[in-house]
């Protein structure tokens, strides 16, 4: 139907109707990678393979949220630095 590369192209949301036969969907389309890096959620840049995912750990992600909740503000970097500070005299 558009005349648009494969790579610039994003499709999602597609729900198939009852008894088959027949789907529906969103597609965008980008002018070019840029502007699809720019506004693509992350999720789906992962999912086209333009952006790799980070692998972490569910245990580190919930520590490092609950670190950050502890402190606030610019006492954070301070902490931050703190820590860096203690784990390289270690």
């Amino acid at each position: 139907m558009y005349k648009g590369d494969a790579k610039l192209t994003v499709m999602f949301g597609f729900r198939t109707k009852f008894g088959g036969g027949k789907s529906t969907g969103f597609c965008l389309i980008y002018d070019n990678e840029e502007s699809m890096i720019k506004f693509e959620p992350k999720h789906r840049m992962v999912k086209k393979g333009v952006v790799t995912k980070k692998e972490t750990s569910r245990k580190a992600m919930k520590e490092a949220k609950n670190k950050g909740k502890k402190v606030r503000g610019t006492g954070a970097s301070i902490a931050k630095h703190k820590a860096k500070r203690a784990a390289m005299n270690e």
